[in-house]
Parts: C-alpha cells; sequence; structure tokens
C-alpha cells in the first residue's frame, strides 16, 4: 500500500470530471504522484533543489542538522571538486571556471571554451558545501558530467532553441549594468534548473498568475509557501514540481536526451563510489535538482537492474580550472533571470534567516559580513516513513503574511530619497502613492502582503518620467534598495599564480587593487627610479586586458620615447576574472604576452602589417632583440607570400616607424629589416602593373606601394636592389582610372620619363576637354595621394587645382565643388594638410597683395645668366687635379659630362665665385691633403 493511494483517487476523480473520462490527463496526474512516492522510497535519500532558491537553502540547513549525513552527492560537473576548498578564501558571489585555449577533439577555431556555475550564499549548493567541508569526517561527491561532457553533448543542447528562448523571454532578459558581464562568454552550469519547459505552461501561469516574469510566479506560488515548510512537505512538493516540469514537455525535447545521459551518468558515479567507499546509504544525502529527482531512466536508484551505464571518454583538451568574480546581475544575465531577481532572493533569505532563528552553514575563515555561530551537535534524527503530505499542502491555501506597513513604508521613504538623489523631483507626495499603489496591486494580484515585485512597479508608476535624469532609472533604484546588486571577489590565496605576482608587483603603487572603484596614480619615474617596473607592468598589463582596466591619463610610450612622469586610471578590482583568465594562459604577463604575440604573426590569416604591428608590440612592451628579430622574420615570409596589396599602407607606415626607431638606436639596422625592405622593394616592383591595372586594388594601397618604393629606394639600392625594375614596372603599368593615372603620370615625372612641362601639359588638356572636367576631381585625389611617394609635387597640385578654379566656369564649377571635398576626404584625408600648407606658401598672406600678385606657374622665365670667365686661385688642388686627370675624367663620365679639360688656369665664374665665398672650405682640404 503506497500512502499516496488517497490522494491518487483524488486525482483520478478530478481527471474523471475535468475531462470527461480521457487517458491523457489522468495519466499525467498519477504519473506525479507515482514519481513522488518512487522518489521517497529510493533507499539513498534525494533532497531536490531548485538553484538561487531561498526555501531550499533554508530546507537543506535544516536537513543537514538533522541528519548530518557522512557523504553528500552533489550535482555540479565532477572535474570542479579542487576549486570548492577555494571557497573560503573568497567573498561570494563567485563561479567556478573551466578554460581551455588549446583544444584537442573539439572542432576548429571553436575556442576558447569556458564553463561557469556561480554560488551564491542563499543557495542550497552552498549549504551543502560549506557542511561538508567544515565538518570532519564528511565527504562531499561531486557526480554530474565533467566540463568536457558538457561541449561534448553542447550541439545536441543548441538544436533547438533553449526554454527562455521558446517563451519568448523578452521581459526577462531586460538590460543590466555593466557587472552583468562579469562571466564572459562563459557557458553556464546550474544546480536545479527548474523552469517550464512548455512555452503555453508558462504562459497560462503567468497570465493566471497575475505576474510579469517567471521569478516573480516562482517567489509568489512555491518560495513564500515552501519557506516555512518541514521536510517532508518541501521534499513532495519540489518533486511534484519536478515531476509536472518534466512531464509537460514538448514532443522531441532535445534537451530531455542531454538530461536522461546526465542522470544515467550521476546515478552511475553514486554506486561507484559506494561500492569504493563502502558508505552505508543511510548516512548520504543526494543533492539534485527537483527535474532529475524524479528521473525515469533505468539507471535510477541504487537497485536498479539495467546494464552498466559506459561513460563517454573525455577529448585531450587541457582544462584549466579557476575562480572568479560573480555578481547577482551577472547570475541574472547568464540563466535568464529578471532583473534583480537574484538580489530579492538574497533579501529574502537573510530575512527568513533572522525570523526563522535558522542559522546557516558558513566556511570558516570566509569574507562575510557576520561570523558562523557555533551549534551545539544533537543527535541525528531518524528517518521516519514517507506519509503523505502533499494532500494537506495542495488542499490548504498557504498562510500569507499580514501586511507589514513599516517595512513598506521605510521602502517607500528610502525610494523617494534615493530618487532625489539622482535627479527625480521626487516628494513625499510620490512616497505617499507607491505605499497605496503597492498595497493596491498586491490585492489585485491576490496578495496580503506587497513583495519587491509589486513595490518596484508601484514606484516605476509613481516616479518614473519619460525620460531618466541621471544613469539609473527607479527599477534599478529599487534593486539598490533593496539589497542592491552584490559582487563578489576571489581572495588573493586563491588567485592563480600570474594575479598574485600581478598584485605583488603593483604593490609598491600602494594601492588597494580589490576595491572595485576606480583609482589615480602618479609615477614620478625621475624621481623614483624603482617604480619603472611598476610602470612596464602597466603598460603591459593596458594591452592585455580590455578597455576600462587600465587608462593612462599623462604619458605615452612611443618608439624611442620613455616617459619621465605617468598618471594612471586603475580599475583593476572590476576586471578581475580577465586578471585570473590570464593566468590560464601562463605564469607571468611577459609570458602570456609574448604568446600572444607569436600567435598574431603565426596566425594562418596573419598579414605582413599585423607581423609589423606585433615586433613594434615586442619592442614596447618586451624589450630586446630576440623575440623582435624573430616576428621581423616572420613579417619578410608574410610579405613575399602575399599576393595583394591591400595590407600596403599599414606596411608603409610601420616599416617607416621602425627604420626610423633602429636608425636612432641601434649602430646597424637588424637583418630582418634590410631582408624586409629588399623583399618589399622587389615585392611591389612585381605587383605594381597589376595593382594599376585592377578594378579591386584602390588608389590608396597603390599610393602605398609607391611610397614604399620612391621612399625606401636608397636603402633598397645599397642593399643590392635594381633600379632597372623598378622603371620596368612603371612602364609596364596601364591604368584605366582617373586617380590612377595621376598616380602613374607622377611616378614618371618622379623616374624622369616625363618632365614637369609635359605633364602640365597633360592637366591643361584635361581642363580644356569637357568631358573630361567631371573627372578631374578623381585625377586632382590621385595627385594628392601621389604626395606621399612624390611630395615635391605639392606645388603642382596646387597650380593644377588653381587653374581649375580659374578656368572653369561657374555652371561647371559649382556642381564640381562636392565631388571634390568628397573625393578629397575619401582617398586623402591625411594629405589634404600637406596640400594647405604648400598653398598658404604659394598665396599671399593678405589681402592688399592679392591684386598684385601674379602665380609662380605664369611669371616669365628668368634668362640665363651668362658664365663669365674668373681666373681660377692657383694652389695645391689645381696642381693635384693637373697632376691626376683620371679621377676627374672618371666622375665627368659617371655623371655625363663630355667637355673636354682646359687649361688649368680656366675655370668658369660659378666654380671660382663659390670658392671666393668659402675659402675655408678649400684651406681645410688643403690642409687635410698636406697632411
Amino acid at each position: 500500500m503506497s500512502p499516496f493511494d488517497a490522494l491518487r483517487g483524488q486525482l483520478l476523480n478530478a481527471a474523471e470530471a475535468f475531462s470527461g473520462g480521457g487517458d491523457a490527463l489522468a495519466g499525467i496526474l498519477t504519473g506525479m504522484v507515482g514519481d513522488v512516492d518512487r522518489m521517497l522510497r529510493e533507499e539513498l535519500e534525494i533532497f531536490p533543489v531548485c538553484h538561487h532558491s531561498p526555501a531550499s537553502a533554508l530546507a537543506m540547513t535544516r536537513r543537514l542538522r538533522d541528519k548530518r549525513p557522512k557523504v553528500v552527492y552533489l550535482e555540479l560537473c565532477e572535474d570542479l571538486r579542487p576549486l570548492l576548498d577555494e571557497l573560503r578564501n573568497c567573498k561570494l558571489p563567485v563561479a567556478l571556471q573551466a578554460f581551455a585555449t588549446a583544444l584537442d577533439g573539439f572542432p576548429a577555431g571553436a575556442g576558447p571554451l569556458s564553463v561557469i556555475a556561480p554560488v551564491t550564499e542563499a543557495s542550497a549548493e552552498y549549504q551543502a558545501i560549506a557542511y561538508a567541508l567544515d565538518t570532519p569526517g564528511v565527504e562531499i561527491v561531486l557526480v554530474d558530467r565533467s566540463v568536457d561532457h558538457v561541449f561534448q553533448w553542447l550541439p545536441q543542447e543548441t538544436d533547438d532553441p533553449s526554454p527562455q528562448e521558446q517563451a519568448g523571454q523578452g521581459d526577462e532578459a531586460a538590460p543590466h549594468s555593466d557587472d552583468a558581464a562579469l562571466h564572459g562568454d562563459a557557458v553556464g552550469v546550474e544546480i536545479g534548473d527548474l523552469r517550464p519547459r512548455f512555452a503555453e505552461l508558462e504562459k497560462h501561469l503567468l497570465h493566471h498568475g497575475k505576474v510579469r516574469h517567471w521569478s516573480e510566479w516562482w517567489d509568489q506560488y512555491v518560495e513564500q509557501p515552501l519557506t516555512g515548510a518541514d521536510h517532508d512537505t518541501y521534499r513532495q512538493a519540489m518533486a511534484l514540481i519536478g515531476s509536472l516540469f518534466r512531464r509537460l514537455r514538448p514532443d522531441g525535447d532535445a534537451h530531455l536526451t542531454v538530461d536522461e545521459e546526465r542522470e544515467r551518468h550521476m546515478w552511475t558515479r553514486i554506486r561507484e563510489h559506494l561500492a569504493e567507499s563502502g558508505a552505508d546509504p543511510a548516512d548520504c544525502l543526494y543533492v539534485c535538482g527537483a527535474f532529475h529527482a524524479v528521473s525515469t531512466v533505468a539507471e535510477f536508484g541504487l537497485r536498479s537492474e539495467a546494464p552498466p551505464y559506459a561513460i563517454a571518454p573525455r577529448t585531450g583538451t587541457r582544462w584549466l580550472y579557476g575562480l572568479i568574480p560573480s555578481s547577482h546581475s551577472a547570475i541574472e544575465a547568464q540563466f535568464g533571470l529578471a532583473q534583480g531577481s537574484v538580489s530579492i532572493a538574497a533579501a529574502t533569505w537573510a530575512k527568513a534567516v533572522r525570523r526563522g532563528g535558522v542559522t546557516p552553514y558558513r566556511l570558516e575563515g570566509q569574507r562575510t559580513g557576520r561570523g558562523r555561530q557555533a551549534l551545539k551537535a544533537k543527535p541525528p534524527v531518524a528517518a521516519e516513513p514517507a506519509a503523505d503530505r502533499l494532500s494537506g499542502f495542495l488542499a490548504t491555501p498557504p498562510a500569507l503574511d499580514g501586511l507589514d506597513e513599516d517595512e513598506l513604508r521605510g521602502w517607500c521613504v528610502d525610494i523617494v530619497r534615493l530618487a532625489r538623489r539622482n535627479g527625480y523631483l521626487a516628494s513625499t507626495a510620490d512616497a505617499i502613492s507607491v505605499f497605496e499603489t503597492s498595497i493596491l496591486l498586491a490585492g489585485v494580484r491576490g496578495r496580503a502582503r506587497p513583495t519587491p515585485y509589486d513595490f518596484a512597479d508601484a514606484a516605476v508608476t509613481c516616479i518614473e518620467k519619460d525620460v531618466v535624469p541621471g544613469r539609473r532609472d527607479v527599477r534599478r533604484l529599487c534593486e539598490i534598495l533593496l539589497g542592491g546588486d552584490k559582487i563578489g571577489m576571489v581572495g588573493y590565496e586563491a588567485l592563480p599564480p600570474l594575479a598574485r605576482d600581478v598584485y605583488d608587483r603593483l604593490e609598491p603603487l600602494g594601492l588597494d587593487l580589490t576595491r572595485r572603484t576606480q583609482q589615480r596614480v602618479l609615477l614620478d619615474l625621475r624621481a623614483d627610479p624603482e617604480l619603472e617596473p611598476c610602470s612596464d607592468l602597466l603598460w603591459t598589463l593596458r594591452y592585455l586586458l580590455p578597455d576600462g582596466a587600465l587608462r593612462p591619463i599623462m604619458g605615452e610610450r612611443r618608439l624611442g620615447e620613455r616617459p619621465i612622469q605617468e598618471s594612471w586610471d586603475v580599475a583593476l578590482g572590476r576586471h578581475q576574472r580577465e586578471i585570473v583568465e590570464l593566468g590560464y594562459e601562463g605564469v607571468t604577463v611577459e609570458q602570456v604576452l609574448e604568446q600572444r604575440l607569436r600567435r598574431m604573426a603565426w596566425d594562418p590569416q596573419a598579414t605582413a602589417g599585423a607581423a609589423l604591428a606585433a615586433v613594434e608590440d615586442a619592442i614596447l612592451h618586451v624589450g630586446g632583440r630576440r623575440l623582435p628579430g624573430e616576428l621581423g622574420a616572420r613579417a619578410v615570409e608574410l610579405l613575399a607570400a602575399e599576393r595583394t596589396v591591400d595590407d600596403a599602407p599599414e606596411v608603409l607606415r610601420r616599416i617607416r616607424r621602425l627604420l626610423t626607431y633602429y636608425r636612432a638606436s641601434e649602430p646597424a639596422l637588424p637583418a630582418w629589416c634590410e631582408a624586409f625592405v629588399t623583399a618589399g622593394y622587389a615585392h611591389y616592383c612585381t605587383l605594381l602593373p597589376s595593382a594599376f591595372a585592377g578594378e579591386d586594388t584602390g588608389v590608396r594601397q597603390v599610393g602605398a606601394m609607391l611610397g614604399f618604393l620612391f621612399t625606401l629606394e636608397s636603402l633598397a639600392l645599397s642593399l643590392g636592389c635594381d633600379r632597372a625594375q623598378l622603371e620596368l614596372a612603371v612602364r609596364q603599368s596601364h591604368p584605366g582610372e582617373p586617380a590612377k593615372v595621376a598616380l602613374l603620370w607622377a611616378a614618371q615625372t618622379q623616374l624622369g620619363l616625363v618632365t614637369r612641362d609635359e605633364l602640365r601639359v597633360r592637366c591643361d588638356e584635361l581642363l580644356a576637354n569637357p568631358l573630361v572636367v567631371p573627372a578631374y576631381p578623381l585625377y586632382v585625389s590621385g595627385f594628392v595621394q601621389a604626395l606621399e611617394p612624390v611630395p615635391g609635387l605639392a606645388p603642382f597640385v596646387v597650380e593644377a587645382l588653381s587653374k581649375a578654379f580659374a578656368r572653369l566656369p561657374d555652371p561647371v564649377l559649382l556642381p564640381w565643388l562636392p565631388m571634390l571635398i568628397r573625393t578629397l576626404r575619401q582617398h586623402a584625408p591625411e594629405l589634404v594638410p600637406v596640400l594647405v600648407r604648400e598653398a598658404g606658401r604659394t598665396f599671399p598672406g593678405t589681402l592688399a597683395e592679392l591684386d598684385a600678385w601674379t602665380p609662380p606657374w605664369e611669371r616669365p622665365a628668368a634668362p640665363p645668366r651668362e658664365a663669365r670667365a674668373v681666373p681660377a686661385p692657383s694652389g695645391p688642388v689645381s696642381a693635384l687635379l693637373a697632376r691626376h686627370p683620371g679621377a676627374c675624367d672618371a666622375v665627368a663620365a659617371l655623371l655625363g659630362c663630355t667637355e673636354e679639360w682646359g687649361s688649368t688656369g680656366q675655370r668658369t665664374g660659378e666654380v671660382a665665385a663659390l670658392l671666393a665665398r668659402h675659402p675655408a672650405t678649400t684651406g681645410a682640404v688643403a690642409a687635410l691633403l698636406d697632411a
């Protein structure tokens, strides 16, 4: 005979009355009762819980003190067990984390992988952990799948949308604060995920419960009735809810398959531990979610006759484990809970602890505002036969708390005070209206006592305006009032070695790095040279950590420059998770930085520009020659292997900067710099004709190629490159776009293939052709792009623009101007200042000078001066040249001079005048030769 036979009969009669004899409803109702009965009959006591539930935490505390089990089996990833001992060094809430970057057995590009399991004080799992760790002779065993299996089974979990997505969880996923990002993009695992997996059921419950979101429904209809319930009533009610949600689910639910695999895994681990340890099941407690407590798998129970379940092996991925800070808002964002629900649950837990006289378990040495009270040991309570508590619980309405006017009045006064501090024009009348509206909303929703949800809705209704005057709206102020967003902190002892090393090395700054506020620090490196290691570490952390962790106010680190004073805004307390995750990559920040720079340079998608950026970062933050040399050699390989020139502007900008740095700080250029210049010269000469002709290559890229070839030509020729290769590439280029045509003309002018007069004639022909005038701005943009490889072309570009403004009629010029401005802004924004400065030198400075001003290109050319013979001064130089004419003949042949030798006493007037004006030079040469 089952103690639930009477309840089963009542439910069958109810099903007969409602459905007219249908089997579906009767099967669901009787199946729910059967699930509860099966759980109670199990030899191993199963304790069903719901995640972040104050009622579950209170019931767990009471049961642990009554039963005092010797083994606690907990639904949590089994490989997270070593992290539990570090919880005593942390301030809750924190999250257990598993992290992996080097993947083996998962798809390429899937990493990094991260799993988090948040822990709060108002949770049943924390009570079980604290009891097991601080009670001698008690063992805690984690029995859920490993984090590796979480990702092995993840594709099955993501085939269908989550229950929150099925229910259209728009109101639940409300905007959260910045602290909601504490978990990053990690996958969350929780103990006791209890929520309807049938979207229509959830909508039905919310509608008839007259609430807006699931967290509020759960608080009203589950949390409050079960907060003061006894152990048997709590277990049976939670198991009944888990069975209801398990049976009312959509067909083909992929999540159920994963849940059943987890249940088989957990029961297999429990039986294995009992067999190895020889523990008595009567002294054990199995803590799991209510959904899993009523499992229907064949492996359920210690007496299961199902064949042994084979647990799949883990992949070769190397997992790293640690603790990261968490917060209430981060938990809400991670698991799709309503904004403020975890904070309200924490406030409910604290109030129930004070009112109910329950002393919760807390880990010894944990950073909390209250110490753990020592209790006298009580003998364990013997287990009693299961009795039917469900009938009375379901038939009797819960005892509702009466209106606590003092509490509600305090809330109303405090919210008005907070609103006024945050810019709202709230008054005493608003406090009265919030008070009355809270009572009204509670009555409409069937409550005798307004809940925090009723109060928050009333405050928003009465105080909120169309525009939020400050950073926080009224709903956020209500969260702060009711407990705020509690943020955890990982203690120093629980940090990885890298994080502890960072804290130790920054200790000379005198900062409290655990504070979440922003702190200002000033470093006078000239007066305190011992602070230079701190400065180096701050710059390295700024490179590795996200924006906002460290912000330099004064001082800048560039190639060849070191500031003598620095000022920093430090907010490392807000980014403790990022610092902890750096510890997964290496032992020191320098090691992590080197690994990241190498990954950047050896990435399959890396370019020469990215490798040069890695070289620059290595010089700035690592120093030395080894790492920059290796990264520079990699840049040479990438440049030679590139088949496009999309990266040419960045390559030109960075290699110029690096060459300038090495020329100023080193006696000779590194070998990789010389190899990069020679490889780049040959590479860009080869690609120049195709870049000019290709439509997919922009003007900026071609201009950057020419800039590399012309500005680094002297270095390339000194390293053995051939200038004929560049001339041949320019001759083979035949562009079709106007801007590229202008670039080609500029290159031909630089090489001497086209004179400046010929270039001027070509531009005059363009202005004279009415069909080409609309495209003239494109030619101008090409000339402006050419200012980088051919800076001497600036006067000509000013001349070309001036002629266009002077010759074009207004009907053509006025529509043409917007296109000119857009073209210059799009293609050459950084070169326009060069053009403006040249125009400032060309045009008159005042309006009065403009009438008499003549453009330089319209002035008549000055007649050539006639050379007059001036007797050259006699001396040892003339005698030396006369005695050894071979050297002068070789220089003349190199320069292309064909004149014959004259007498030693006759020289041109220019040479004689030059020697006469600078006699000191001639005397110095003579003294050198005499010596």
